[in-house]
């Protein structure tokens, strides 16, 4: 008994000390949201207020930027599963393979059939999980509580990567291998209902079926929950809070949804604007939260979106492609419209309050900035990490680095429909610069988002030299990645990037 008592209690007593010890170390939430697009807030992140702005109200928001600073170039890829495995593994979507939005049906690829093309071998299940290390466990590791809640969608049902409890979560919430809820009412039990229920029904969250809980409340509720224990254990926590909002089913929030139809709006856009302030709502009451408990001061809240906003009609109005102007197109695309997203970093003591951040980042930074963030240093990973910490640009708004490549990759077919620099298309930026290259016939438009942030003016004929020298970038980052391509149908051959 004596030989067991001794070692149990030196580790009680480890744990203390290393309690202590983390007690120093900030909080850190990850406030991120589906499919919310660069204009979707009463927050602007271009140069002024635009008229898209002027639609939502969104407070809390605009507190979180007053009290943190806005990224004006942030960037996601163009679908979501990319962006979460990006941010979740550190690797740009040329490395990790996992090209488009995963299936909650295992080996079921997501690909529209296509006349001209084979699909490309991405990684339909999410990555190998043998074959990363991702940021939570090692957060975990350096004695974090880590807690996931709402969306997961890194991988397919059935496989390692769709469950949080796999990837360095100590808690899971909600997160399982769909890409969005089957329902946001607790009326519908967020979908589970015998003989309705799809993969698309939300887990866990059975206290609130039958009631008139919002899913986007619903998440809160726990999400705030979750957070009581480390509290209690004064152990620093890593919050995911990925929520599912502002996915499809476009399905109001009752409780704002009469003051914007009451404001003019008509009734699709006062449905999409009632999920966006349901999503604010739910940001002011976990920073209400920090308050009451006296740790705001001591946590890190970042903002960001993990596409931009979607475009089609339909769903955001009749009229296609101009629900993220200035921004060119939406969900789906490579043109602004589509990568390029809102961010906002809340540091108390760190970062200056009601700033600016210029310089581009994209969805792979947030691996190395979180983990500097925490503080852990040398950290070891399976899978060689692509992403910049943007920590230094925190410390000085005013850093610039117009060497910096950044690449996109989509050699897939989103739908069926061919859209504005949707489906089998890559982009690359560098400095003022970005080139988009079309898989299918090797077309490229090349524009200076310096003056021309709607990417309007094709300049690729103008400026042959910067054309040439972006393509052969992009083709020399794609073959090191050996990233996946499609092949054509009538000889199998592999499309390769044409450089003239």
């Amino acid at each position: 008994m004596l030989k067991i008592f001794i070692p149990f209690f030196l580790v009680l007593l480890n744990m203390g000390h290393l309690n202590a010890q983390q007690t120093k170390s900030p909080n850190i939430i990850l406030f991120l949201i589906d499919d919310m697009g660069w204009m979707d807030s009463s927050v602007p992140f271009g140069d002024s207020v635009g008229l898209l702005n002027k639609q939502f109200k969104t407070p809390n928001l605009a507190l979180l930027a007053k009290q943190g600073v806005k990224f004006t170039n942030a960037y996601s890829n163009s679908v979501c599963t990319p962006t979460r495995t990006s941010i979740l593994t550190g690797m740009n979507v040329t490395h990790h393979g996992v090209t488009n939005w995963t299936s909650p049906v295992k080996n079921n690829t997501t690909d529209a059939k296509d006349a001209q093309f084979n699909p490309a071998p991405w990684k339909i299940n999410g990555v190998e999980i043998n074959s990363i290390t991702t940021y939570p466990q090692i957060l975990k590791q350096a004695g974090y509580y880590t807690i996931h809640v709402g969306k997961a969608h890194w991988g397919s049902a059935g496989t390692p990567m769709s469950n949080p409890l796999n990837l360095g979560f100590m808690v899971n919430i909600a997160g399982h291998a769909a890409g969005h809820p089957q329902s946001y009412y607790g009326k519908d039990n967020y979908g589970n209902i015998p003989g309705k229920s799809t993969y698309q029904s939300v887990p866990d969250l059975m206290n609130y079926h039958g009631s008139d809980t919002n899913l986007t409340e619903a998440l809160t509720l726990e999400a705030i929950k979750s957070l009581e224990e480390p509290i209690r254990l004064k152990m620093p926590f890593y919050l995911n809070m990925a929520h599912y909002a502002v996915h499809v089913p476009i399905q109001p929030d009752v409780q704002f949804y009469q003051s914007y139809l009451e404001e003019g709006l008509d009734t699709a856009n006062a449905k999409y604007a009632s999920m966006v302030a349901s999503i604010d709502k739910s940001l002011g009451d976990i920073m209400k939260f920090l308050s009451a408990k006296d740790i705001a001061n001591n946590t890190i809240i970042i903002f960001m979106s993990d596409n931009g906003g979607l475009s089609l009609g339909g769903a955001r109005g009749e009229i296609a492609h101009v629900q993220n102007l200035p921004l060119r197109a939406g969900k789906g695309s490579m043109y602004e419209g589509g990568i390029r997203v809102p961010m906002i970093v809340k540091w108390p003591e760190v970062v200056k309050s009601n700033s600016t951040i210029n310089q581009y980042v994209i969805a792979e930074d947030f691996f190395p900035s979180i983990l500097a963030m925490a503080g852990v240093q040398n950290f070891k990973t399976i899978q060689k990490v692509d992403g910049k910490s943007f920590v230094p640009l925190l410390k000085n708004n005013k850093i610039t680095d117009t060497n910096r490549i950044l690449v996109w990759h989509y050699p897939n077919k989103w739908m069926n429909l061919d859209g504005p620099a949707i489906n089998y298309k890559s982009a690359i930026r560098q400095g003022k610069w970005k080139l988009i290259y079309d898989l299918r016939n090797g077309h490229k438009e090349l524009y200076n988002l310096s003056n021309d942030l709607g990417e309007h003016i094709d300049l690729s004929l103008q400026q042959p030299a910067k054309t040439k020298q972006l393509s052969i970038l992009l083709k020399d980052i794609l073959e090191k990645n050996n990233a996946p391509m499609p092949s054509y149908k009538i000889n199998s051959k592999k499309v390769e990037i044409l450089i003239d």
